[in-house]
């Protein structure tokens, strides 16, 4: 028999196997029994069961030959695209952003896949303060898996390639609501346009959301940043925060710094 110290630590080396199995299908969105088998040191079989177990709680998807994240929302192939673009890159400034919210904060969530990473990478210690406010599928199913959420969703007409609800429905939903912190993703970010999208509809969402919340986080990565989009978001000078990565343009951070922008370069 172990002793009760033996059965602790092996816990612990599970519990950290498996947040690493997660960090890694979050990164890759697929991962093969064999790179695991190698990571850990482990049989095959053994990494099979314990891909068994983590698909019994729900963490992962089990796939042939390994394992993917749990496909709980079926995603439009235009989203599915964009959420695996700069997909590392996108879990680093998510990880940055959420640093950023405050406890018992009232926190409007836009659409896109930054957005989303930052609503799922919100660590447990803060979900049960916060109020999740958003129109995005994703991050919806994301945040009603949580324990006990404070989650308003927001209404309106379905908007597949974007995973969201936008319209005027949904517009007369957000006007009335006030927020501590907007979250917003963006298609492109240049000091002098400010923040853009391609698609009108989604755009007025944001709009609202940023003219509703007291201060705006933008998350974007650094593709996004100096681009200009088709359609307004916002000015440059209701934003306060853009989290985003190393390849950034550094001119564009500077004017945007002098415009007032915090920048946070991850």
């Amino acid at each position: 028999m172990s002793s009760p110290a033996e059965a602790v630590t092996r816990v612990e080396r599970t519990r950290a196997r498996r947040a690493r199995i997660l960090e890694l299908v979050d990164e890759r969105d697929f991962v093969s029994v064999r790179e695991l088998s190698e990571e850990f040191g482990l049989s095959d079989m053994s990494v099979r069961r314990e891909l068994t177990a983590m698909e019994a709680d729900g963490q992962i998807a089990r796939l042939r030959g390994g394992a993917t994240r749990p496909r709980t929302v079926a995603s439009s192939r235009q989203y599915a695209a964009g959420a695996q673009r700069n997909a590392a890159t996108k879990i680093r400034i998510a990880k940055a952003a959420v640093a950023l919210i405050p406890e018992d904060s009232v926190v409007f969530f836009y659409s896109g896949s930054t957005v989303a990473r930052t609503a799922a990478s919100v660590p447990d210690s803060l979900r049960e303060s916060l109020t999740i406010v958003t129109n995005s599928l994703p991050i919806i199913t994301e945040v009603s898996a949580w324990e006990d959420p404070h989650l308003v969703t927001i209404g309106g007409t379905y908007l597949a390639a974007y995973m969201a609800n936008v319209g005027p429905q949904a517009i007369a939903s957000l006007e009335p609501l006030s927020a501590d912190l907007a979250v917003v993703g963006c298609d492109g970010l240049t000091a002098e346009r400010g923040l853009t999208t391609p698609h009108q509809l989604v755009a007025t969402i944001g709009t609202t959301m940023v003219k509703r919340a007291q201060r705006t986080i933008v998350v974007a990565d650094s593709t996004k940043v100096g681009r200009t989009g088709f359609t307004p978001i916002c000015a440059i000078e209701d934003i306060h925060v853009l989290v985003t990565d190393t390849g950034a343009d550094e001119r564009e951070l500077e004017l945007l710094r002098d415009r007032g922008i915090e920048v946070l370069v991850v």
